[in-house]
């Protein structure tokens, strides 16, 4: 139903900044320290949002218009998951290719808006987010191809729905890989550890955070809102394929959708306390492995 869409969507925005804040808990508390509040996001944003904005003299209407754009792309990506687990706000066939192209078109903009201050600084770190995205949009469209096959669903709401829940006995070694890789393909695509490190002020390892150093005010409130919101979609994406939730009452979905991203969050910064950030020549292998995963995926589904 649609109010449960609705609501649905408005749990997972509200909930957007609460994600970063549990992964970076979890990683504090596990190596002893006690670590920044979850709820310093919104406590940032809300700061953000009432301080004036500087723009340098050097840029134009594409600086400006960056974060608007990787909010709103954001946010139209999430009218495309089946949320709820039965149905998106926006659904036809193939809308998981708009559910990619909406989330490029967003760190398009912030790479346009990056080399547009002129800075090779922000050049550089935006040469390494669409490095980055090279090698993790492939896994990203592998696992999408991997659950079309199992479910014979060209949409989301398909591919993550009641289809789902009975191809999961049948193929389950093949989703198990592509759960693996959408993980991987989150950790990638919310710049976090071991692929990028949202804490680091090392100038040589900068990757995302390189490219919004310039921006401030409400713009830099909208860029991390859209970031956190980013990596939400995909924890979603990742829970979607895990726990298929059609079966269940509109209010416990949704529930298991809160329960799941508070454990994604977890995990995540669980790997961000045992691993270390790896060095930008092995980024390549770590994602081409994620392709790796669910391409064998892929094939089991093909010769089964």
């Amino acid at each position: 139903m649609t109010w449960t869409a609705l609501l649905a969507l408005a749990v997972v925005v509200g909930m957007a900044p609460l994600i970063p804040g549990i992964a970076a808990k979890t990683k504090a508390r596990l190596a002893g320290r006690r670590g920044a509040p979850v709820l310093q996001l919104y406590r940032d944003l809300a700061r953000l949002w009432g301080k004036g904005v500087v723009y340098s003299r050097v840029t134009t209407w594409v600086f400006r218009m960056g974060p608007v754009v990787a909010v709103a792309t954001a946010a139209l990506a999430a009218c495309l998951l089946p949320l709820d687990g039965r149905r998106a706000l926006i659904t036809f066939s193939g809308d998981f290719v708009a559910f990619a192209s909406l989330l490029a078109l967003g760190r398009f903009a912030l790479v346009l808006a990056a080399w547009d201050t002129g800075s090779s600084f922000e050049g550089m770190g935006a040469s390494r987010e669409v490095t980055v995205a090279s090698f993790a949009e492939p896994a990203l469209f592998l696992a999408f191809v991997a659950l079309v096959l199992a479910t014979d669903s060209l949409s989301l709401g398909g591919a993550l729905g009641g289809p789902l829940v009975q191809a999961w006995p049948a193929a389950t070694p093949a989703l198990a890989m592509v759960t693996a890789s959408l993980f991987l393909v989150l950790l990638a695509e919310g710049a976090r550890v071991p692929v990028d490190d949202p804490a680091t002020h090392l100038e040589l390892t900068m990757i995302h955070e390189v490219m919004v150093l310039d921006h401030s005010g409400p713009d830099l409130a909208m860029i991390l809102l859209g970031h956190a919101l980013k990596m939400t979609l995909f924890a979603a994406l990742l829970i979607g394929a895990i726990l298929p939730r059609a079966s269940l009452a509109p209010l416990p979905a949704i529930g298991v959708l809160v329960a799941g991203l508070i454990v994604v969050a977890v995990a995540v910064g669980v790997v961000e306390s045992v691993m270390a950030r790896l060095r930008l020549t092995h980024v390549p292998q770590f994602l081409t492995a994620a392709s790796a995963l669910a391409a064998l995926g892929v094939i089991l589904l093909l010769v089964a």
